[in-house]
């Protein structure tokens, strides 16, 4: 971009010394533009500032800006103008530039003022002050204009003089001021009646031109307006004081205000309303109800007000169910948000957020919380701020309070009071009145209705998840032979509670069962799905049904249970002693087998199945030879999935990342989880099993076959003994021989046709399991003195560290554990 002689300081203008005459474009002035950082110096200082005050760049940048801008905004002796003092408790002027610049004013301010400048005997300038809010070090936005060089346009202008009342300030791009892209980009923000198209254009404009620019416009309005010193708008200013006045003291407009009345009036409203849709647009972008609570506190400040802090009853915070009764002194209030304009850290000692309080019958929040209605103090005496900071323990809160105008909103939905706002304005600034109260009390309600939802969603959510929790295994880091670690992480969707699920159940013979699986949909309903599907799995397994038996049941439970819900489905039993899986699979990715002899890892080749609830759907189940140290990888879908990607690049990566060497099962996991997990776009949850598959060597197992002859009783305790003592356990051989005993006598007692077969195992314990043809399994019962039967299953249930019974194919497996001594 060209920023020769002529765009520097367009003909026709007068600027600072030795500046070129500037183009005269109607309705354009040269502008100033300045910005001060945190510790009140230049860091920015435009053209148009170097014209308007006569200072180059070089000697502004990094000096303190009062000394630079020293306008007190205090209006020219020698001319007929009404002073702003009294209208700007209306339209939201300043007492000065210089209260901007020490960072007394945290709101947009505005006025004119006379420069000494050398060269010129004076010059008469219109200025802006918006404060900057974000990371950044800028604090301030200065912009100025020369009035004399705004007059004469008036005056080139004829009628338009008399009409032209509001103005839009736009700024360049072409500076080296480096948040000057971002503050063109925030314009609308700026001025807040400005539409994101009359922003572009402004912008191109301003590129256009290649300098700063001020544009006059009939409709768009800055937050505030300088006094112009043109006499004919004096006049109207006077007219438009006196009827504010009128309106303020709700005395009757005289006949010849009326039309400044009604103008007032409606710019008044017109301003109310362009910011409750303003917030209604910020608010409410989540339901999570942090987030929302954060979107509320910062829509208001500043805005509407300095200070905004934010109270929610006890059970909202929670995310309990909605809240009983009238609130009362013995209500507790959290205070969940505060957001304000003073220095960083001046309130947080003193009311720091997470606080819970409650609030005494005669203090204006009760009043706002009992009745549901807003509460105005239009200024909170001495009297007031010491009856506030008494419910403040050793924190003299007064400082902070006293002085300001004060608004009292409830946050109420079906008329129930959740919580309440805190607005505090500054001193220097309009206390609250009855149309802030009426601006303040549907905010109120737009907030109430939003914090309602999150709140209502969280409570579900809260629900699902304690759901979901709870059907969720406690899975045993050992097991016969094998060792497994397990994770599950959330999903990032709305309603991240899903239907996914893992799990280990204990088969006769040493084996164990994996299963992991995944309800469609999320939510409290898949969940509730997933707990019915993981009994039925448990139960089903402890039937020791084959993979594609106990996969073909749970589709036909499925349909029975309605047709909503699909779900997917691995299911695999490890055979320790075998050294063998046998999986099947519905509609499930498969799983990854990492061998132990040289690091390998593949993905097990398995029919695919349907999902479980298609029905008429044939399951298939294969066999896989395994050696001590492989491990097996199973997971939902939810960590090889990403949207945009194909599934097969996940799958790649898993297989990848579980062959990763690592020292423990759980590290094992998270180098999976860093693999996968954490990649962007992940919004589904993942349930992830591991298995190391130990094995259990041919001669830690030994089993025998007993006639159905109570002398066998006698045998079974004298092979137990010795193969006991064998295994160099002599600690365990007493009660494993009286529990064999007894597992034995019941067993030959009961079996109808087939030898009575006997197995001990030593593993991580000692496994004994006695199988008989019998299907009905034993219950223990409470044996009187005198009973013969009765203490059988008493003595083990005392002497086991566990002990059970499941139905098998051919009959039924009694079983018991010891724990094996340390060594």
């Amino acid at each position: 971009m060209d920023h020769g002689t002529q765009r520097d300081a367009p003909p026709g203008r007068r600027a600072g010394p030795g500046a070129a005459p500037a183009d005269p474009v109607a309705g354009r002035v040269p502008l100033a533009v300045v910005v001060v950082d945190r510790d009140g110096l230049v860091s920015h200082w435009s053209r148009g500032a170097r014209r308007l005050f006569a200072l180059p760049k070089e000697e502004a940048i990094g000096r303190p800006a009062p000394d630079l801008l020293p306008v007190s905004g205090v209006l020219p002796e020698d001319e007929d103008v009404t002073g702003y003092g009294s209208y700007a408790a209306y339209d939201g002027l300043g007492p000065g530039l210089e209260s901007s610049l020490d960072g007394r004013l945290s709101y947009p301010a505005a006025g004119r003022a006379r420069l000494t400048v050398p060269g010129n005997d004076r010059v008469d300038v219109l200025w802006w002050a918006y404060p900057l809010v974000g990371p950044g070090r800028e604090r301030l936005l200065v912009l100025a204009a020369d009035a004399d060089g705004l007059r004469r346009d008036y005056a080139d202008g004829g009628a338009q003089e008399a009409t032209v009342e509001r103005i839009a300030p736009g700024f360049a791009l072409h500076t080296d001021f480096p948040g000057a892209e971002e503050l063109a980009r925030r314009l609308p923000e700026i001025l807040p009646s400005m539409s994101v198209g009359e922003s572009a254009r402004i912008v191109a404009q301003v590129l256009e031109l290649g300098y700063p620019i001020l544009e006059f416009s009939q409709n768009d309005r800055v937050p505030v307006t300088p006094d112009w010193g043109v006499p004919r708008r004096a006049e109207r200013m006077a007219r438009r004081e006196r009827a504010a006045r009128a309106l303020a003291a709700g005395e009757p407009v005289p006949d010849e205000l009326r039309d400044e009345a009604e103008d007032l009036e409606y710019a008044a409203v017109r301003e109310r309303l362009e910011f409750l849709n303003e917030v209604s647009g910020r608010i409410g972008t989540s339901l999570d109800l942090s987030r929302t609570i954060v979107e509320v506190s910062k829509a208001v400040v500043p805005r509407f007000t300095d200070v905004a802090g934010t109270y929610l009853r006890e059970q909202v915070v929670a995310g309990e169910g909605f809240p009983d009764g009238v609130p009362d002194t013995t209500t507790m209030w959290h205070r969940v948000a505060l957001e304000h304009t003073d220095e960083p850290g001046r309130w947080d000692d003193v009311v720091p957020v997470g606080e819970a309080m409650p609030f005494p019958a005669h203090t204006p929040f009760f009043q706002c919380m009992t009745s549901g209605e807003p509460v105005l103090v239009p200024r909170i005496t001495e009297e007031m701020g010491h009856a506030i900071a008494s419910q403040f323990e050793k924190r003299d809160i007064r400082p902070l309070i006293t002085g300001r105008s004060m608004l009292l909103v409830p946050l109420k939905a079906r008329n129930v009071v959740l919580g309440f706002m805190i607005l505090l304005r500054h001193p220097e600034r309009p206390v609250f009145n009855d149309m802030d109260r009426v601006t303040g009390a549907e905010l109120a309600a737009r907030a109430g209705l939003v914090l309602d939802n999150a709140r209502m969603y969280t409570f579900q959510e809260n629900v699902a998840e304690t759901l979901q929790d709870s059907m969720l295994p406690h899975i045993p880091p050992r097991m016969a032979g094998c060792d497994i670690a397990t994770r599950y992480l959330p999903g990032t969707l709305l309603g991240r509670v899903g239907g996914d699920w893992f799990d280990s159940v204990k088969l006769p013979g040493a084996r164990t069962a994996l299963v992991v699986g995944d309800v469609m949909g999320h939510g409290l309903n898949s969940a509730a799905m997933m707990g019915q599907l993981r009994t039925a799995v448990q139960t089903m397994a402890g039937l020791d049904l084959p993979p594609a038996q106990l996969l073909r049941n749970l589709d036909d439970l499925a349909q029975r249970l309605g047709d909503t819900h699909l779900a997917t489905c691995l299911y695999a039993v490890y055979d320790p002693i075998a050294g063998e899986l046998h999986l099947a699979n519905a509609g499930h990715i498969p799983p990854v087998l990492v061998r132990a002899e040289d690091g390998s890892s593949e993905l097990i080749d398995l029919p695919t199945g349907a999902p479980i609830g298609v029905g008429a759907v044939p399951f298939e189940a294969v066999r896989v030879p395994v050696a001590p140290g492989d491990r097996l990888v199973m997971c939902t879908d939810g960590l090889v999935e990403m949207r945009g990607e194909d599934i097969g690049v996940g799958l790649a990566t898993l297989c990848e990342s579980a062959a990763h060497p690592a020292a423990s099962m759980d590290d094992a996991c998270d180098t999976i989880i860093r693999a996968l997990g954490t990649r962007g776009g992940r919004k589904d949850d993942v349930a992830l099993l591991m298995v190391r598959l130990g094995g259990i060597e041919s001669d830690a197992v030994a089993e025998w076959r007993l006639a159905r002859d109570p002398a066998e009783v006698g045998r079974a305790r004298a092979v137990v003994r010795e193969q006991v003592h064998d295994w160099g356990l002599p600690q365990l051989a007493d009660p494993a021989e009286l529990m064999v005993s007894e597992l034995v006598t019941n067993a030959v007692r009961h079996a109808h046709s087939r030898p009575v077969e006997l197995r001990l195992v030593r593993a991580d314990t000692l496994l004994c399991e006695v199988d008989d043809d019998d299907h009905e399994l034993p219950t223990l019962r409470s044996a009187g003195p005198d009973d013969e039967n009765g203490r059988g299953l008493r003595v083990v249930s005392t002497l086991a560290r566990e002990w059970g019974a499941s139905r098998t194919k051919a009959g039924k497996t009694v079983w018991f554990e010891l724990t094996l001594p340390r060594r």
